[in-house]
């Protein structure tokens, strides 16, 4: 197990990058703690990967460092930095059985075939495939070979970490929800630090014990399911974590204080003065869908009428079209039991959900008032 810090790491595929946009990740500080369960969350294109095969050693990153407890591995193969990592897709030997496959590292280390045998049936237990043992690997449906390769992975102990890429994009959806669970048993059995990239917020916080969110080859923010729930850092967290994501407004500060659209919101005064002292290109309210309320127009400020209502079984998501000049939708998730008014309707923003973004980040300490 090793603690992973990345120290001024930055990469490009350019052979000359001159701006921000010539880099796939831009420069990063970051730290995964020794024996901790991670993800790494993002959408296609954000650099998870770029930056996994940089921690494996698949790629040598452009610029800065990444050290394993403390030492530089930059000029290690993935081999030398004792290291699992599983793919996408599986990688098995088809001709071989489950227990050739999952005994193949320890073999190649040199390992007692009592050991072996101890460790693989160890794995296989815990991934819940000893009744695959003896089957050639060629002959296994595509999700038990990925449980072959994970328990390739996880069958050496002395690993310094496993590194997840997408690992259950060809498992039956069915057998996602068994198999994340499987894996975080997994973690605190063998308490090894383990990093889980994918693209799915519900598989990232079923896994991970804190999640780092990377938009446009940046880490936006790492923290727990709960911190990027309550306190997104960025307007894109905000966007890309809940169903449905955070409703963001305009806003500009006006002489009766916060102004969407020439309406003055209710907004403490402690928060008006902090955001008067910020400079801005672009200053926005945010507030989740979970915690708007519909209320009567007369009780206000905002209003507007029902456009949508999606019935999601437990749960309802009524758009609401404001009655301003831009017509903003406005989300709002109510229980199932709960009844939608007709016509004409009044939005509530409570001061305790309100989060205030300038120029995209979040404006330190205004949560913190209310």
């Amino acid at each position: 197990m090793a603690e992973i810090r990345l120290e001024q790491l930055a990469h490009s595929y350019h052979s000359a990058p001159s701006e921000p946009a010539d880099y796939a990740l831009r420069r990063m500080e970051h730290v995964w703690e020794q024996g901790g369960a991670y993800a790494l969350l993002g959408p296609s294109g954000c650099g998870k990967s770029t930056l996994l095969n940089i921690i494996s050693g698949l790629l040598t990153p452009s610029e800065g460092r990444v050290l394993y407890d403390g030492k530089s591995v930059n000029d290690l193969t993935p081999q030398q930095r004792n290291i699992a990592q599983v793919f996408q897709f599986p990688v098995v030997y088809d001709t071989m059985t489950v227990f050739q496959n999952l005994a193949f590292p320890l073999r190649n280390q040199g390992h007692s075939r009592e050991r072996i045998d101890l460790r693989v049936r160890e794995v296989a237990e815990a991934l819940e495939i000893e009744p695959l043992l003896n089957r050639k690997a060629q002959n296994l449906t595509a999700d038990e070979k990925q449980k072959v390769s994970m328990g390739r992975g996880l069958v050496r102990d002395d690993v310094a970490a496993i590194l997840f890429d997408e690992p259950l994009t060809v498992i039956d959806p069915q057998l996602k929800w068994r198999l994340r669970r499987k894996l975080k048993e997994i973690h605190q059995r063998f308490n090894v630090t383990m990093v889980y990239v994918t693209h799915d917020q519900l598989e990232a916080s079923t896994f991970a014990d804190k999640i780092a969110v990377m938009y446009q080859g940046q880490i936006v923010q790492f923290g727990t399911p709960r911190e990027l729930f309550e306190n997104p850092q960025h307007t894109f967290v905000g966007y890309f974590i809940g169903s449905p994501g955070m409703n963001f407004l305009d806003i500009s500060l006006g002489t009766s204080g916060v102004e969407f659209e020439g309406r003055a919101l209710a907004v403490a005064d402690t928060i008006v003065t902090q955001l008067r002292q910020v400079k801005a290109e672009r200053l926005q309210i945010g507030i989740r869908p979970e915690f708007v309320q519909l209320v009567t127009p007369e009780n206000a400020i905002l209003h507007g009428h029902v456009d949508l209502i999606q019935d999601q079984g437990t749960f309802k998501i009524v758009d609401v079209c404001l009655d301003t000049p831009s017509a903003r939708v406005i989300k709002v998730r109510i229980g199932e039991e709960q009844v939608v008014p007709e016509g004409r309707v009044g939005l509530s923003f409570p001061a305790a959900w309100q989060r205030f973004y300038v120029d995209d980040r979040l404006v330190e300490g205004t949560h913190e008032n209310l």
